[in-house]
């Protein structure tokens, strides 16, 4: 399909990237937060994973529902969506895992370090791919945020989570220190 209005000159992210972006870098925090708590009370590395599952799952909902079929309409190449959906599905699989996990062990810590570096992948192939593929489909994508920026509010409160517990447990573990530095060096 042909590309249209080239939205990159302006240097800013279209709405959809931008927000899908956000999220990344929120559980990449969240990652982060729970490798800090490694030897840490049971009590809120459970809380931070939980959430970790929780956030995920509204994100791998809302790019299967509204980011993927826009991709496949839009873009030429298909080979990443199916990596994408394939991503998704493992890191469904330890979702699942970690939620119904009844204790708390070193394979429930294994479980969440490998869903780190699967998402950690999957982030890097939709970022650096994915993104510089369509971004100069503003206006499009814009419009796709809206409706995604809708959707993921429905998602949030449809999962049981709360912006605010999210931004509290990243406000708690406030060790930004060497963190930011990690992120702006991709």
């Amino acid at each position: 399909m042909a590309r249209t209005r080239s939205g990159s000159a302006t240097g800013t992210m279209p709405l959809a990237l931008e927000l899908l972006a956000a999220d990344h870098r929120k559980v990449e925090d969240l990652f982060q937060q729970f490798e800090d708590e490694k030897d840490g009370d049971e009590a809120t590395k459970r809380a931070l994973a939980q959430t970790i599952c929780g956030e995920l799952t509204a994100h791998a909902r809302l790019e299967e529902e509204l980011f993927y079929p826009w991709l496949r309409e839009n873009m030429d190449e298909m080979d990443k969506l199916e990596e994408a959906y394939v991503e998704h599905a493992s890191a469904k699989d330890l979702i699942a895992q970690i939620q119904g996990a009844s204790g708390m062990d070193e394979a429930f810590d294994a479980k969440v370090k490998v869903l780190s570096e699967y998402i950690k992948h999957h982030v890097g192939e939709e970022e650096k791919e994915v993104f510089p593929e369509v971004r100069g489909m503003k206006e499009e994508l814009d419009e796709l945020g809206q409706e995604m920026a809708a959707r993921k509010a429905e998602l949030m409160e449809e999962l049981g989570l709360d912006q605010a517990d999210a931004a509290q447990l990243s406000a708690r573990g406030g060790r930004e220190g060497g963190r930011q530095g990690a992120r702006s060096s991709r």
